[in-house]
């Protein structure tokens, strides 16, 4: 079932929501530059499991509106408190990828994890994606900013360089090919603002104020969100796990999807 919800008066979100029945409910956010449908291989096999999958397109990607403003992680964080009021969930468990789980861990810090049970983030652009000072595992800033560019330039060379990273595990063409389609759905200026978003803002501090158990399963090739981002999560959060993918890139939902779907069921019935 697909719906759009107001989250502002000329702002409406698309949300996909399979197996309202569910007896537990997973909300999903989805990366940078991508969709809800990159968890095709989770929304394939988890609602026959029983759970009730949400995915969100995150406003300027899929078939959500593409506004000319709020890309920070503020705005982002209160598209997702609108469609939880909207749909009334509650006692659920919020899982974000990359860009998805930066915006996660605001949700949890802005909006005092409002519904949330149970963290899960996947390959998450936290606390930092670029270097600092103080945190030298990111990328230089200067890589994200050629991304930032190369979108305004050439956004289809752009979407099919980062396919070439994002996973560890063979692909076939046709794969690649609906993976850059994925990312094609998006405005360009979408795409870039959020790039910059991830660039500049860090979640240093929020990551310490999460409260609710945490699940972190990231790629050890991971060439995105480099695996000590995994390890920085891990030491910020308090009651948290992180489950290094052996196998895996930051396209760990389809790298290694039978395992990342066994690690996350099996945390949500803890």
């Amino acid at each position: 079932m697909g719906y759009y919800i107001k989250v502002e008066p000329d702002v409406k979100i698309y949300v996909e929501d399979l197996n309202p029945e569910g007896e537990k409910t997973i909300l999903f956010l989805h990366g940078w530059p991508l969709s809800h449908n990159a968890y095709e291989y989770q929304f394939n096999q988890l609602p026959k499991m029983g759970y009730r999958c949400i995915g969100i397109d995150t406003r300027g990607f899929g078939n959500s509106d593409r506004p000319w403003h709020g890309y920070d992680y503020d705005r982002l964080s209160d598209d997702v408190r609108a469609v939880v009021e909207a749909l009334n969930i509650k006692n659920f468990t919020l899982g974000g990828h990359s860009m998805g789980g930066a915006i996660a861990i605001r949700y949890m810090t802005r909006h005092n994890g409002c519904g949330v049970a149970k963290l899960a983030l996947f390959g998450a652009a936290a606390p930092s994606v670029t270097r600092r000072p103080d945190f030298p595992y990111g990328l230089p800033k200067e890589d994200v900013t050629q991304f930032i560019q190369q979108t305004y330039n050439d956004r289809p060379k752009m979407l099919q360089g980062v396919g070439d990273i994002f996973f560890f595990q063979y692909l076939t063409g046709p794969f690649a090919d609906w993976f850059l389609q994925l990312g094609l759905q998006a405005a360009g200026w979408s795409t870039a603002m959020c790039a910059a978003t991830f660039r500049d803002e860090s979640l240093f501090a929020d990551l310490g104020r999460i409260r609710v158990p945490t699940l972190i399963l990231h790629g050890i090739h991971d060439k995105v969100c480099l695996f000590p981002l995994g390890i920085a999560q891990k030491e910020g959060i308090r009651n948290s796990r992180l489950v290094p993918f052996k196998y895996s890139g930051h396209g760990l939902f389809y790298d290694e999807r039978d395992k990342f779907n066994m690690e996350l069921t099996q945390f949500i019935e803890e």
